[in-house]
């Protein structure tokens, strides 16, 4: 259940958040950004790699590789949303491709959330920045209230439909190390793109330092 309500509620947050305070991409978002990174990348490792090794499946590494490729692929449509990134020259005409895109890698990264929970907490703090820059693109742009709110509410139920899908799914069950693998690799480029980019000219920040740290301490001690 807290896999269909929680990511739901995580883009409610953001789009609360964008139409209360109005944010650009300041500071403090890319901060929340780079403590989700870190926090999501943790789990990740700490959490959900094992457990995905553990099933001794040979094809482990394959599926993991596979689903780097396939983020890599959904970025040609989403241009780094998944990490930060909105850019949509023709404001006045639905990001067609912005939406496919994200809709596919909330779909995947939901597949494995009704039986890891850990991993659930993870996207969740992914999920808010992500939907904050997202909903705040959205308001800014030419597009008609009624196409906003298509987006944001198709794109903050597929997550859950993931999750639902997962459970429901006997092919899906059958083959769940490698669609767990799968995930992996989605989870892993999205979290190191996040914090390869969180620096500015790759110059040192000792505020972003510290923030990532504490992302990494909390995922552990989960």
């Amino acid at each position: 259940m807290l896999a269909i309500i929680l990511p739901i509620i995580a883009v409610l947050i953001g789009l609360t958040f964008a139409v209360i305070f109005k944010p650009a991409v300041n500071n403090g978002i890319k901060l929340l950004l780079s403590f989700s990174g870190a926090f999501l990348l943790s789990v990740v490792i700490f959490e959900f790699l094992p457990e995905v090794y553990s099933s001794n499946n040979s094809n482990i590494g394959i599926f993991i590789m596979l689903g780097l490729l396939i983020q890599i692929i959904l970025e040609f449509g989403s241009k780094g949303a998944e990490h930060g990134h909105v850019h949509h020259k023709d404001e006045g005409t639905f990001p067609i491709l912005l939406f496919i895109s994200l809709c596919l890698h909330s779909l995947i990264e939901g597949f494995p959330l009704a039986e890891n929970q850990d991993l659930l907490y993870g996207v969740i703090v992914h999920k808010i920045p992500i939907a904050v820059i997202l909903s705040a693109f959205l308001l800014n742009s030419k597009m008609s209230t009624i196409q906003t709110s298509i987006f944001l509410i198709i794109f903050a139920c597929m997550t859950p439909l993931g999750a639902f899908l997962k459970t429901q799914s006997s092919l899906l069950e059958t083959y769940s190390s490698e669609v767990n693998a799968l995930v992996v690799g989605v989870l892993l480029h999205v979290s190191t793109t996040i914090l390869f980019e969180s620096s500015k000219n790759h110059q040192f920040n000792a505020t972003k330092l510290g923030v990532i740290l504490i992302g990494i301490i909390i995922a552990y001690f989960l």
